[in-house]
């Protein structure tokens, strides 16, 4: 049965003759068989070469899609369930729902269910049996998933501030390829925006025409204009997740041109942008929710003043250009530049492009560097404050809810290590930030987990680097929809906890997986 009803599904292709490889991918797609092309053009051209030609007969594709299809472990299952090796009565298969998908609610109804489905064989279907193929179709259905189905979409509590979400964040979003010599180039938002990632970041320099640029500072990396960055994250921010986009603004600009950005985000983003606090509160004890800033893009980067301030300038459209701020009040997005390369080791701006008094490239005075901020754009920060990380001891007494902090993946580490408990009763009240260290010229990547042990939200990685640590990454925020925020696990939530990576106890429900490849 299965055999002729094969032949009958692929003859009209066959009736002006054999077909080429573009032939064979359109027939694979009309049988709605899933398939990766790089494989099929290796199984293809594996068996074009046993002949002369690009071309294939019936019994050749019979071939391919037998090597694509039928899996050696699948037909094993199969077997080891029919009686006969061809069929799986709807009794049969009912026994492989209990017993080897563990779907001991499984009844009749089930079996039928799956057979109607999935069976792509008529008479077989009719007599309420199941072929070989129709057990592939089933085996390779997203009900056989091991990833649950009702994670695929929003579940979790969405209204609990933003500090106790993990949020799928970008390092050097702008590049492609690695940190020194590589193309910076607009499709690092758009593919990071489309995996629903929720922080992305943004290297601001002086550009020509009094038009910011982005790119790798001091590197030969090409650059895009900061204007096309924000038309593109105009059109992608809410594509793939409908909850808050965080822009981390490493800003190396002159206040001139950070005006130009000010600017540049209002016109392009409009009622987007997030330029006060939701019902304009001004005493803030804890950050909105996710929910609560839905659709919302948030400027994350140094902020002069107060929110309160900020919301006076704009009633009255007080114009003041620039205000001086010290290190000590601000996240100096220089340590922000991933401890960056070898290169700024130094840290003298004269090794730069010239101190020029304008810069907000920081200035030596006694230790105490000195940057200039547009107000304009100082104005646009509400929720998300860079402020520059000291001690938790300092951050206990004086650090705000809205400020954020920045740390090096190198001092997380210790901090992880020799600091746990605090680092998590930090992070379980301000949103951390961690970014790869400036030796990582190739653009690799550290691993993640260590960092989200300690309730780290945004955990920054090279989204252009494959590897397990990205692995990792979109494993983890596929949960909860791909929205790109996953809730804290409670014990990271709590001031108070107990709980280190070190000291588990009874937050453990420990668990043995066993996994055959």
């Amino acid at each position: 049965t299965s055999h002729t009803w094969f032949w009958n599904l692929i003859q009209n292709d066959f009736k002006t003759g054999n077909i080429d490889l573009e032939g064979c991918m359109r027939l694979l797609e009309k049988m709605q068989i899933p398939f990766d092309e790089d494989h099929v053009k290796h199984v293809f051209r594996k068996t074009v070469d046993k002949q002369a030609g690009q071309i294939i007969s019936m019994e050749d594709f019979r071939s391919i899609y037998r090597t694509l299809v039928h899996r050696p472990e699948f037909g094993e299952l199969f077997k080891a369930y029919s009686t006969d090796g061809k069929i799986l009565p709807d009794s049969q298969l009912l026994k492989f729902l209990a017993k080897e998908q563990f779907q001991t609610e499984a009844n009749e109804t089930t079996a039928l269910e799956i057979i109607m489905k999935y069976e792509p064989i008529d008479e077989v279907r009719k007599k309420k049996q199941m072929s070989f193929e129709g057990f592939i179709r089933y085996m390779n259905s997203d009900e056989c998933s091991i990833f649950k189905s009702q994670h695929k979409t929003v579940y979790q509590d969405m209204n609990q501030p933003l500090c106790d979400y993990f949020i799928s964040s970008s390092h050097n979003t702008y590049l492609i390829a690695d940190q020194l010599m590589g193309p910076s180039h607009l499709w690092g938002y758009t593919s990071a925006l489309l995996k629903g990632c929720r922080c992305l970041e943004i290297d601001c320099w002086d550009g020509t025409n009094n038009e910011p640029v982005v790119y790798h500072g001091h590197t030969l990396t090409s650059r895009i204009p900061f204007r096309s960055v924000i038309h593109v994250i105009d059109k992608y921010a809410f594509m793939s997740s409908a909850y808050p986009l965080v822009l981390s603004l490493e800003n190396h600009c002159s206040p001139k041109q950070q005006e130009v950005m000010a600017q540049c985000m209002k016109s392009v983003l409009g009622d987007k942008l997030l330029s006060s606090p939701i019902g304009g509160e001004t005493e803030m004890t804890q950050l909105p929710s996710p929910e609560a800033l839905k659709f919302k893009v948030l400027v994350k980067n140094k902020k002069t003043g107060t929110i309160e301030e900020s919301m006076l300038r704009m009633e009255d459209d007080y114009q003041v250009e620039t205000e001086e701020i010290s290190d000590s009040d601000s996240q100096s997005e220089d340590e922000d530049t991933d401890d960056t390369l070898p290169l700024q080791k130094s840290r003298s701006p004269t090794k730069r492009k010239g101190a020029r008094k304008s810069s907000l490239l920081p200035q030596k005075k006694q230790k105490v560097k000195k940057a200039k901020i547009a107000i304009e754009l100082s104005d646009l920060v509400v929720y998300t404050k860079s402020q520059k990380f000291v001690s938790f001891e300092y951050s206990l007494k004086n650090q705000k809810c809205y400020e954020n902090n920045s740390i090096g993946e190198s001092q997380a580490r210790k901090l992880a290590r020799y600091s746990a408990k605090e680092f998590i009763s930090h992070t379980a009240r301000f949103i951390t930030r961690i970014y790869p260290k400036g030796s990582r010229m190739n653009s690799s990547n550290y691993n993640p987990q260590e960092f989200w042990n300690v309730g780290c939200q945004m955990v920054a990685l090279n989204f252009q680097t494959p590897g397990t640590q990205m692995e990792l990454q979109d494993g983890k925020f596929l949960d909860n929809g791909g929205c790109g925020y996953v809730l804290k696990p409670e014990f990271l939530r709590d001031c108070n906890t107990t709980f280190t990576p070190q000291n588990v106890g009874g937050y453990s429900k420990p668990m043995s997986l066993s996994i055959r490849v």
